[in-house]
């Protein structure tokens, strides 16, 4: 595994090395605003596939993508200008929000529909954003155990992956609320460190209002 020091930020070698690591269906651990993620890109099959190999996950949990804006969003989604105000509330940040997908998303992601956000990470935001298309954001574990905090932690869970992004120690944050909004209200999915009663009073006031 290829070790990229990012304590200061990432340089821009080491953003080049890992997008061609990504172009070419390779997998990378990068850090997020809570914990470090897997990241492959997310409309190669065959990289989204070795993602649910090497971290033990059964295919029946989908996974979701990270992406760097609302402008690439709308490649994976479908909402409208409400529910983009509503979202834009609470991304960048630790909420994951479940949305019809469009049909750039793999059914290997995820046959139904796209838990998608938009980390609060500047180094998860440029690289996706050099990168240029939406990446895998798990986290960087084999499944069912603790989210990895440290570069260490995460290469022990996962060493054979081609590359990592060391930011050193993250601070301990619960993994992504995770919001359903395929249907006609919220559903929270996961609790995570956005509390759902935040999320729902601002979706109410949101398309509640005239």
């Amino acid at each position: 595994m290829k070790r990229i020091l990012a304590r200061s930020g990432c340089s821009d070698e080491g953003y080049r090395l890992a997008v061609e690591v990504l172009r070419g269906g390779g997998l990378v651990i990068y850090p997020t605003d809570t914990s470090y993620g897997l990241g492959a890109d997310a409309e190669n099959v065959e990289a989204v596939l070795r993602v649910y190999r090497v971290k033990l996950r059964p295919r029946t949990n989908p996974l979701t993508i990270a992406v760097s804006d609302f402008e690439m969003l709308r490649r994976y989604a479908i909402f409208d200008e409400k529910m983009e105000t509503f979202m834009k509330s609470f991304l960048p940040g630790a909420v994951t929000f479940i949305l019809p997908k469009t049909e750039r998303v793999p059914d290997e992601v995820n046959p139904r529909a796209i838990g998608v956000r938009i980390p609060d990470n500047p180094i998860a935001l440029e690289l996706i954003r050099r990168f240029g298309r939406a990446v895998t954001a798990t986290s960087a574990n084999i499944s069912g155990e603790p989210p990895a905090y440290t570069p260490e932690e995460a290469m022990r869970a996962l060493p054979d992956i081609e590359l990592i992004i060391d930011a050193g120690p993250l601070p301990k944050r619960p993994t992504s609320t995770i919001v359903d909004l395929t249907g006609d209200r919220p559903v929270l999915v996961r609790e995570g460190p956005v509390p759902f009663e935040a999320i729902i009073r601002k979706y109410e006031g949101v398309f509640q209002s005239s």
